[in-house]
């Protein structure tokens, strides 16, 4: 029985962030325009598999996704056990226009879900000059909590099940059995602490609406695609970002949850490529 290999590459990458030396974890697939993608918090950059797999994509774009530090495969700094994890919109915007840099990145579409989506909608308003399109997937402006956070994080509760239980309705009902297991593992095998800290920038710190309406789609194009299972990000929430932005152009996933580039990747390829068709010829 022979093998098979799957046409992704992974590496480590040393890079200084916030004045701390993190090890970070890239995976990448293809060739042509770059398509730098954000995973959700709480998970990693397995998260799009599917886009790095589907040669629709991949022959014509370069897709790298990133595990965020804490996440995945990237490492917490060292000196982590004395510091309590919790995501800010400024770190986070850091994060990402340092990683594209030092990949050597020029003016590549973004692609970010949910927290990914959030900071996907600061930089479409505060860096639009770095990016060629912008590609928010549940990309609210805010989110009103709707459970304890602490649950997340308490020494009586097993923190990975209660993450994948608390994002296990995200999912849409029309996920393939194997695509919402997956998706929700990687929840599970996230660090203490990690969602909870990452849902401080999506619930507190990253709140973006007093200023959504002020981004310029002339200056980068606004694609947000939003599934309409999502009770986190509703597809209300997205349509009232989309219709405060004007040229902002907006679809809601029909079947597809919180997770569309994981739980159901075949699906969510009829929603990606005609935007990346459009973005190729404008």
């Amino acid at each position: 029985m022979s093998a098979r290999f799957e046409p992704i590459t992974g590496r480590y990458m040393h890079l200084d962030l916030f004045g701390w030396p993190h090890r970070i974890y890239v995976e990448e697939a293809g060739t042509g325009t770059a398509l730098l993608c954000l995973h959700t918090a709480g998970s990693d950059g397995r998260q799009y598999r599917g886009l790095m797999n589907d040669t629709r994509v991949t022959r014509n774009h370069r897709v790298i996704a990133f595990d965020m530090p804490w996440h995945g495969k990237s490492s917490p700094p060292a000196g982590w056990q004395e510091e309590e994890y919790q995501l800010t919109s400024a770190q986070y915007t850091t994060m990402v226009l340092e990683i594209s840099a030092a990949l050597g990145l020029d003016k590549p579409i973004l692609i970010g879900c949910s927290i990914g989506g959030r900071i996907a909608l600061h930089l479409a308003l505060e860096h639009p000059e770095r990016f060629r399109a912008i590609i928010g997937l549940q990309a609210g402006a805010h989110v009103d909590p709707y459970y304890d956070l602490n649950f997340l994080h308490r020494a009586d509760v097993h923190g990975g099940e209660v993450c994948g239980a608390i994002v296990s309705g995200l999912v849409g009902p029309d996920a393939p059995d194997r695509e919402r297991w997956e998706t929700l593992w990687h929840y599970m095998q996230g660090g203490p602490g990690v969602f909870k800290g990452d849902l401080y920038f999506y619930k507190l710190d990253g709140d973006i609406r007093g200023r959504v309406a002020q981004i310029d789609t002339r200056r980068c194009p606004l694609f947000l695609l939003s599934g309409e299972y999502d009770y986190s990000c509703t597809p209300e929430e997205t349509l009232a970002v989309a219709k405060s932005i004007p040229g902002c152009e907006v679809t809601i996933m029909k079947g597809l949850g919180h997770f569309p580039m994981s739980e159901d990747p075949q699906a969510f390829m009829t929603y990606l490529l005609p935007v990346l068709e459009k973005i190729a010829g404008s």
